[in-house]
């Protein structure tokens, strides 16, 4: 898919949600759930170094490990929970708990980030309505991976979105700064990675 294909395939959760969901509030739904594939696809090469990084230290009895599971994951920031996207669709029963489980899982300046959107109400939203799962299984079926999507090509999609929110809205672009700013603070995040990797 290029880049305006999967603008258009994230962007059909409205019609998923459009009954729960006005549209001023769409951006709750698919922005957060952007940033976590995104996340999930640039973690995946090495998920399962950082867990087992995270055992091995844990133990030997250490408490602090984020410079260690960051060296693990290659990047500024890691995730240690057991779920990823593909574990989280397997167990559709569960879902809510385990996507909290998941997010809890990245590391403290990821959640930071994560923690803008106001997730945890959404996934309560959601779960109640029963569109948690078929949400989150849209999403599963877009690659993200930064081999097919850099990063710069990434903020393209993330600001396409934001153009389309704020059309929705009826609002001239830039009204809301929120989404872009997160957006910014995540990016940054991630090339703080590639300039560790670099420099390393």
């Amino acid at each position: 898919m290029n880049h305006s294909q999967i603008v258009s395939f994230i962007w059909g959760v409205a019609d998923l949600i459009r009954d729960t969901f006005k549209r001023g509030k769409y951006q709750d739904v698919i922005l957060p759930l952007t940033v976590l594939r995104r996340l999930d696809c640039v973690l995946a090469p090495t998920k399962e170094d950082v867990l087992q990084r995270q055992a091995e230290l844990r133990g030997r009895g250490l408490e602090d490990l984020h410079n260690q599971l960051c060296r693990s994951s290659g990047l500024a920031f890691y995730n240690t929970s057991r779920y990823d996207f593909e574990r989280l669709l397997a167990d559709a029963p569960n879902v809510a708990a385990n996507l909290r489980n998941y997010i809890a899982g990245f590391s403290q300046n990821m959640r930071e980030v994560l923690e803008r959107f106001d997730f945890d109400n959404t996934i309560s939203k959601l779960d109640e309505a029963g569109l948690l799962f078929q949400a989150m299984e849209r999403f599963g079926n877009v690659d993200l991976h930064p081999d097919l999507i850099d990063n710069a090509a990434m903020g393209t999609i993330f600001e396409e979105l934001i153009r389309r929110f704020n059309e929705a809205l009826n609002e001239n672009p830039g009204e809301h700064f929120t989404p872009r700013d997160v957006v910014h603070l995540m990016v940054a995040l991630m090339l703080a990675g590639d300039e560790d990797s670099i420099a390393g």
